[in-house]
């Protein structure tokens, strides 16, 4: 029971009995469900506030203890009565907002050891029954104070990149655009550079001599080709495949001005 020991050792000067003992449990209890002390009586007296410690004088009546508390929410006001008749103590709680009542009755050594009230790692015992008969006589009949919900905090995971700034993006040179690579497996990997020639990629079908690696200084199919094409015929930047030689001067005859050796097909 988590709490009860610091709250036994600051009530021990009080505690004279096993009864004592045992309604300081009790009183445990109905704190770690959301209640807080008032006072003791059946009215309320000047100055109480809520306070998880026993108020002074809780044990004075040896007949009967009278405990008042409020939930933490204030939706619940108990006034609690225990009763001690012989070896038992009789628990009588109302709620005065709701005029629920609720009876408990409890044998005192079924919980207390009498003979270790000095030493709190033995005075009590049955702790985990203690604690049922507490929850489902009183605080499960008259209604348990409403818990302000835990605020999970988001996970990191599911922030996206842009949005998370502990987060650094990867490096890219401005106005660079990443090449595409498609998977080697794809079907549409084929002939993918004719298909999309601005896509940055590479191993196309359609040979351009102009930009095929191969310097060719002084060569701009924009500005026209002497006696083939006029300036302004290729639009700038256009793949072009030439339909003649490149550039003026080339030795040697045209190889498409003599026929193949004894061949006399005059359309060839």
């Amino acid at each position: 029971m988590v709490g009860l020991e610091p709250l036994y050792a600051w009530a021990r000067p009080a505690i004279s009995r096993p009864q004592d003992a045992l309604v300081c449990g009790i009183h445990w209890e109905l704190i770690r469900h959301g209640y807080r002390c008032l006072g003791t009586g059946d009215q309320p007296g000047p100055g109480e506030r809520k306070s998880e410690l026993l108020p002074p004088g809780w044990e004075a009546n040896k007949e009967v203890y009278t405990l008042r508390y409020k939930s933490t929410d204030d939706a619940h006001e108990l006034l609690l009565k225990a009763v001690v008749v012989e070896d038992s103590i009789i628990l009588n709680v109302m709620d005065r907002r709701s005029q629920k009542v609720s009876d408990v009755t409890l044998a005192v050594a079924d919980y207390i050891n009498p003979e270790h009230l000095d030493d709190f790692h033995k005075v009590y015992k049955n702790t985990e029954e203690l604690r049922t008969r507490i929850t489902s006589g009183i605080i499960a009949p008259l209604g348990s104070p409403a818990r302000k919900p835990r605020m999970e905090p988001e996970s990191k995971e599911d922030v996206p990149w842009d949005e998370n700034p502990l987060r650094i993006p990867p490096r890219q040179p401005m106005g660079a655009r990443a090449p595409s690579r498609p998977s080697p497996l794809s079907p549409f990997a084929v002939g993918g550079e004719d298909l999309d020639p601005f896509g940055g990629r590479s191993g196309g079908m359609i040979v351009d001599p102009l930009h095929s690696g191969i310097p060719h200084p002084g060569i701009d199919p924009s500005s026209g080709i002497p006696g083939r094409l006029p300036p302004g015929a290729v639009p700038p930047g256009a793949r072009f495949d030439p339909f003649g030689p490149l550039g003026a001067g080339r030795p040697g005859p045209d190889p498409d001005h003599l026929p193949p050796p004894g061949y006399d097909d005059m359309f060839m």
